[in-house]
C-alpha cells in the first residue's frame, strides 16, 4: 500500500486527485498507475485502469490470475468491473469511498452474479489514504477562493 500511496502523492503533485494503484504478482510489483483524468482529459484514466492495462501488457494477456491490486481509494464501478473482468485475485484498498465505492460502501459488485469474485480488504492505511484526499481537496478549495 505504501507504493500506491507514493503514486497517489505523485498524482496530487500533478494536480490530479491523489489516487494510486499497484499490482503485485508473486510478491513483486509488476505495474502501477495513478489518476491522470485531468492531464489526459479522459474519464477512463483512473489509477486502477492504468495499472491493469500495464499489467496485462507485461504478462501478455488479459487474465491477471494470481495478481493482487493495492489502491488508495475503494474502487468505483468502472474499476471494480475491470478488476473482476481481469480476474485479479484480491483487492486491498485504503480509504472507503462514500460517493462511488463499489466493493461494499455504495454498492458491492461481489454481491452480483459475476463469474469471478476477488477477495476484498478495505481500510489498509486508511487514515493516511483519507488524509491525502481531504488535504488535496482542502487545498483545491482554498486556491479557488483566492
Amino acid at each position: 500500500m505504501k507504493s500506491a500511496i507514493k503514486r497517489a502523492k505523485t498524482a496530487a503533485s500533478h494536480g490530479e486527485t491523489p489516487i494510486g494503484a499497484v499490482i503485485v504478482k508473486d510478491g513483486k510489483i509488476i505495474a502501477s498507475g495513478r489518476n491522470r483524468r485531468e492531464e489526459k482529459k479522459n474519464a477512463l484514466c483512473h489509477a486502477e485502469i492504468s495499472a491493469i492495462d500495464k499489467a496485462c501488457k507485461k504478462l501478455g494477456g488479459w487474465r491477471l490470475c494470481g495478481c493482487d491490486i493495492y489502491v488508495t481509494l475503494e474502487p468505483c464501478a468502472m474499476c471494480a468491473g475491470a478488476i473482476i473482468n481481469s480476474r485479479i485475485e484480491n483487492v486491498y484498498f485504503g480509504a472507503y469511498d462514500k460517493k462511488a465505492g463499489s466493493f461494499g460502501t455504495l454498492c458491492d459488485f461481489n454481491s452480483f452474479g459475476y463469474n469471478h469474485k476477488p477477495g476484498v480488504y478495505g481500510g489498509i492505511l486508511e487514515k493516511e489514504c483519507s488524509e491525502l484526499l481531504s488535504d488535496f481537496f482542502k487545498s483545491l478549495r482554498k486556491s479557488k477562493e483566492k
